[in-house]
């Protein structure tokens, strides 16, 4: 039997425990963790969903930046900012600003290629206007992303490489010196097929607008694995989606092309209790990963 996000909304509705020790948690129960109150909550483009919340830890600053990208199978319905408000407030107790994106999924008007990929980039970029009005240190900027947010975060770190005139490059890309990618895709090709079973319906190629054999050169731009490499750390934290066998396969991918890339294997915690602060993965073995991951050097 499939295991797929969907079921495991359907299992938050008929009570499955919300307490941050539990495993298996659902997206509910991640919903609910208990969040601080975002210092502001900013617009980085004009549609209502191109917003994000800017956390500050205590002190004069100035702090480094960890963006934090929320997953959700790229598709409206499944996951908003809420889902990384917790983890988003466990990263500025540890003494970094947090700016907990929002962006357009599939279903919402004008996303999928180029929007929501823009929308990763013009999230990332819209720091050096916040940097205006807030202590933010913009030479330490990490990227953590959770299930489709993991592609996005191991992608906004490789957009500087993508050609600027391309349907997804940007000019002069904020360089993004760490990403954490959090049980979640860097390669997008072997994905297809898998998202069904993890998601419930096919959305890579709706987000690229076809299937690989289609559109290689889409495929090519979006999958980071395909841009390495790049100037950023990068961390990986396999569990459910992002399986072991797909974390060794692009580290080893990423060593061939000389980018270190260290890898995090989850053995006791599931998709949702890795991103709970409280729950046992948290404690035990993602916060000290993320710990590490983060600091400056």
């Amino acid at each position: 039997m499939r295991i797929t996000l969907g079921m495991w909304a359907i299992g938050a509705l008929i009570g499955v425990t919300s307490a941050a020790m539990a495993q298996n948690m659902s997206p509910a129960d991640v919903d609910a963790l208990p969040s601080t109150p975002p210092a502001q909550v900013a617009a980085y483009g004009t549609d209502p969903l191109q917003v994000g919340e800017l956390r500050l830890p205590t002190g004069k600053g100035p702090f480094p930046v960890v963006v934090v990208v929320h997953g959700g199978c790229w598709t409206k319905g499944f996951a908003t900012r809420k889902s990384t408000a917790a983890l988003a407030t466990a990263l500025t107790a540890m003494g970094y600003a947090t700016w907990n994106i929002e962006y357009r999924q599939l279903g919402d008007q004008g996303a999928g290629w180029p929007g929501t990929f823009k929308d990763w980039a013009d999230a990332t970029d819209y720091l050096r206007t916040l940097a205006k009005s807030h202590p933010l240190k913009l030479d330490h900027v990490a990227v953590v992303g959770h299930s489709a947010g993991a592609h996005a975060a191991l992608w906004i770190a490789s957009r500087a490489s993508l050609p600027e005139k391309s349907a997804i490059g940007s000019r002069r890309p904020l360089p993004i010196s760490t990403a954490v990618a959090i049980d979640g895709p860097g390669e997008l090709a072997p994905f297809v097929g898998f998202d069904e079973q993890i998601c419930g319906q096919p959305v890579i190629a709706p987000l690229i607008g076809g299937l690989p054999k289609d559109q290689p050169e889409r495929y090519r731009l979006a999958s980071p694995v395909d841009n390495l490499p790049t100037s950023a750390r990068e961390y990986l934290i396999a569990s459910a989606v992002l399986t072991a066998d797909a974390a060794a396969h692009y580290r080893s991918v990423a060593a061939a092309k000389g980018q270190d890339v260290q890898v995090l294997n989850v053995t006791d915690g599931g998709h949702f209790d890795i991103i709970a602060p409280g729950s046992k993965a948290w404690e035990q073995q993602v916060r000290p990963f993320l710990a590490k991951a983060l600091q400056r050097r």
